[in-house]
């Protein structure tokens, strides 16, 4: 009983300290579109040359997820968890020293870097550390994050930014350096492994079971029909979600007269109800669809896009927020699903290398998403109609292509 206590003790403390990394992650990533205004202000800087800045760090983020998941595969969780903590905090601190458009764009470019190794690393340590009926719940526990991230960015970081934004990314770099303090304290070096819903470490035995597996490469994982597959449904996904990111305080401030502070509570609500939404789709995930997570994940993509549509023809301020909200939910149950699936259809020693594969899919949507959308809304005379459109049309293929995901009956 006490040993029991104990394991359940530490499995807590894991998952608390690899949510406070992807709390300050996501904080990172929200707040960098509202430092950019006060940076371009003081620099001088025109539209195209910040959204440079911004699209280097995503940049550097596709260039190393598989590379990091390679790493975690073959180091363990844990050097790649600290490394990636320890480089984005120098390189948040060096930003905010940075003088100059060259400079802010290659510490951005190197914050992707670092930025990179941590969601293929924190899969890896929830495969190393929990049974695989629990690692679905635990991985959407732990992308909750994401909006607790985007709360902290709209809250602690818009204010920071406001009164100096200097001083916000020293502030910043110091959160990611206790991040990595926790990892060290609370991610255990050495793999345990989940047996009848005991936790035990795996001690003379590993060697000889890791011999055992089944030896499958970086590339033959590429040419692994789910492991694309789910590449291209991340891609087009988020191309959507971080599409609605970039443009949905500029759209909603234009269509109903909002300050940029007013829309910041629309954006800080929807962000609290993302979180409760992520969670709650790791228990819907865990259990109501347990097997049927292509119907789940179909599904909230088609809803997705019909919902977009909608929110485009409403006129009500509280209409669009309840619309928002509804898109920021169904969006979330499908990207947890494709984000926890490899747990379920892959190999626990390659569950690194083949989120590293999925994510870079997600980066490269990232990336694409801003230009598209911008590029449509310029097209259009400050129309968001094409644009949005073309997010709605981006979550129905992602849809699509989860159809060809092939899964082994058991």
């Amino acid at each position: 009983m006490e040993r029991q206590h104990h394991a359940q003790s530490a499995s807590g403390t894991l998952i608390v300290s690899l949510m406070a990394g992807y709390s300050i992650v996501y904080m990172d990533k929200n707040m960098i579109s509202t430092a950019i205004i006060p940076i371009a202000d003081q620099y001088g800087l025109d539209p195209g040359q910040t959204g440079t800045i911004m699209s280097a760090f995503f940049l550097g983020y596709t260039l190393t997820l598989i590379f990091s998941g390679w790493l975690a595969d073959r180091f363990g969780s844990k050097p790649v968890l600290m490394g990636s903590m320890m480089l984005i905090g120098i390189f948040s601190f060096l930003f905010g020293f940075a003088n100059g458009l060259p400079f802010f764009i290659l510490i951005r470019f190197l914050a992707g870097m670092g930025h990179g190794g941590y969601p293929p690393s924190c899969s890896k340590a929830i495969a190393e550390n929990f049974p695989q009926e629990r690692r679905t719940f635990v991985q959407a526990l732990i992308l909750s994050t994401s909006g607790i991230g985007g709360i902290l960015a709209f809250t602690l970081g818009a204010n920071l930014i406001s009164s100096n934004w200097h001083v916000a990314y020293s502030v910043l770099g110091a959160c990611y350096l206790v991040a990595c303090v926790l990892i060290l304290i609370f991610v255990p070096g050495t793999p345990r492994k989940a047996v009848a819903g005991k936790v035990e470490h795996i001690e003379a035995d590993a060697a000889a079971a890791a011999s055992q597996e089944p030896k499958v490469g970086v590339w033959e994982l590429l040419k692994n029909r789910n492991v694309l597959a789910l590449f291209l449904a991340l891609l087009f996904l988020n191309i959507l979600l971080y599409g609605t990111m970039s443009w949905m305080p500029s759209y909603v401030t234009k269509t109903f007269n909002l300050s940029i502070s007013q829309a910041g509570i629309l954006l800080a609500v929807n962000a609290v109800f993302s979180t409760v939404a992520t969670i709650f789709s790791g228990q819907l995930l865990s259990k109501l669809f347990l097997g049927r997570e292509k119907q789940a994940i179909v599904g909230s993509t088609v809803i997705t896009s019909v919902l977009v549509i909608v929110f485009l023809f409403l006129q009500n301020v509280w209409l669009s927020l309840a619309c928002m909200i509804l898109i920021s939910c169904f969006a979330v149950l499908a990207f947890t699903g494709m984000f926890t699936w490899p747990h379920k259809i892959m190999d626990s020693h390659l569950i690194g290398s083949a989120i590293g594969i999925t994510s870079t899919g997600g980066t490269i949507g990232g990336f694409l998403a801003p230009v598209i959308s911008g590029y449509l809304v310029k097209a259009a005379g400050g129309s968001f109609f094409w644009a949005f459109s073309f997010l709605a049309l981006m979550s129905l293929l992602s849809g699509l292509v989860v159809l060809t995901v092939k899964v082994k009956q058991e």
